[in-house]
């Protein structure tokens, strides 16, 4: 009897215990993190259609540190924002704080995981405790070989240095994860050889990470190249053994895909990323309904968009990369200078026109009125119209009907003050 009780206490599988605040990532489909496209819109509609966790963008340590957080008594969301490095463009023009994370603590809080972009110890527990209060785990990029994230050493840039990837994960299991009681993770890519792969997982399970996403390409491969699961198999059978959850991410378009690779590839769970991109409902089962229409998912991606004050100009992103390339939208909404101008284009300004003025006028963005632009306070400033080419124009006398280079500044700037 004792040597049966202890042959099935020994079969059962290792894991390392999920704090009190944080998530297991086992049996889980989730949202990628995506700079520009994992912004709040995104992962509430993935949240919507089934995603089982959602990531946040990468977001530099020394960019969160600083900050200050507030409670936007508009949206119900917690922001943290900063004034920007350099001063306002024009004299007099009144400097706007930027958002640099945001928060809706009602609607994704349980399910969100601050993925955190440093190369320094101290400096990844200092960012991560501003955020650790609000969120289900803290991530560490050192997957992601663009160059914006691995200056400094950041990114996939950690996957040379394992080492120092250990001390930070070390750090924040001990600093942030026990005072806050929620997980650590990190995500990876796969090295050149299983050898070094296998290597790089066994010291990373042993920092005390409760969970470890594996993007299957190298640092050198783009997104356009296919996927390599050779790893996978083994990454996974290492992480069962240390007791630490494991995602796979890389070329995976659905749940049923995702499920079927997870038990396929011995994994605990699987990461979309491109697919929801262009579709957040891809976490939806076939049998539940599927993919949502465009066209209905661009009308609950902008009122998502206005209900929490979401930066103009990554809107204007996301819906156009919801809008099938081929249609014409895809042109236009992009060109759109207020959030009313977007509801016209989409045909939508009779549900959501009232919303995007009150937001248009919350956050300062100018709008079409009468076929004239309202113009920003700024613009009346005659230093910033002298530096925008009013004065060279009044000199110049465009009689062969060139576009002068004042002209083109005039145009440039006008675009620019548009954009927010």
């Amino acid at each position: 009897m004792l040597r049966t009780l202890t042959t099935a206490m020994d079969s059962v599988p290792k894991r390392v215990a999920i704090p009190k605040n944080g998530v297991d990532f086992r049996n889980k489909v989730v949202l990628a993190p995506m700079v520009r496209s994992g912004e709040i819109p995104t992962r509430l509609l993935a949240l919507k259609y089934g995603a089982d966790l959602v990531w946040g963008p990468e977001t530099v340590d020394q960019s969160m540190i600083g900050t200050t957080r507030r409670l936007n008594p508009h949206t119900q969301t917690i922001e943290f924002t900063r004034l920007p490095s350099h001063g306002p463009k024009n004299p007099g023009m009144i400097q706007r704080e930027s958002v640099i994370y945001r928060i809706h603590p009602a609607r994704e809080s349980r399910s969100l995981i601050f993925q955190l972009g440093t190369a320094c110890p101290a400096r990844a527990v200092e960012a991560a405790k501003l955020v650790a209060g609000y969120v289900a785990g803290i991530d560490v990029n050192a997957g992601c070989p663009k160059p914006f994230s691995t200056i400094g050493g950041m990114g996939a840039a950690l996957l040379g240095t394992p080492d120092k990837l250990c001390a930070i994960l070390e750090a924040l299991v001990k600093e942030v994860g026990s005072e806050y009681e929620i997980g650590i993770s990190v995500k990876i890519r796969i090295l050149d050889t299983a050898e070094k792969t296998e290597a790089l997982v066994r010291k990373l399970c042993q920092t005390g990470i409760t969970g470890l996403t594996v993007h299957c390409r190298t640092r050198s491969m783009r997104p356009r190249e296919r996927a390599i699961r050779d790893q996978l198999r083994m990454i996974g059978q290492v992480c069962r053994e240390a007791g630490v959850a494991c995602l796979m991410n890389g070329d995976v378009v659905s749940r049923e895909q995702a499920e079927e690779l997870a038990q396929e590839y011995g994994v605990d769970g699987v990461m979309i990323a491109t697919a929801a991109e262009a579709n957040p409902s891809c976490f939806r089962r076939k049998s539940d309904g599927g993919l949502v229409p465009w066209r209905d998912l661009a009308r609950e991606c902008l009122r998502t968009a206005l209900e929490v004050d979401n930066k103009f100009g990554n809107t204007k992103f996301l819906l156009a990369n919801l809008i099938p390339g081929k249609d014409m939208l895809h042109r236009t909404v992009p060109m759109a200078k207020s959030y009313r101008e977007v509801c016209k284009i989409l045909g939508l300004e009779e549900e959501l026109g009232r919303q995007a003025r009150e937001v248009d006028e919350r956050v300062g963005i100018v709008y079409e009125k009468d076929g004239k632009d309202v113009k920003n306070a700024k613009l009346k400033n005659a230093t910033a119209r002298a530096a925008g080419g009013d004065l060279a124009r009044k000199k110049s006398s465009p009689a062969d009907g060139r576009n002068i280079l004042a002209q083109r500044g005039t145009d440039a700037m006008r675009a620019l003050t548009a954009e927010i």
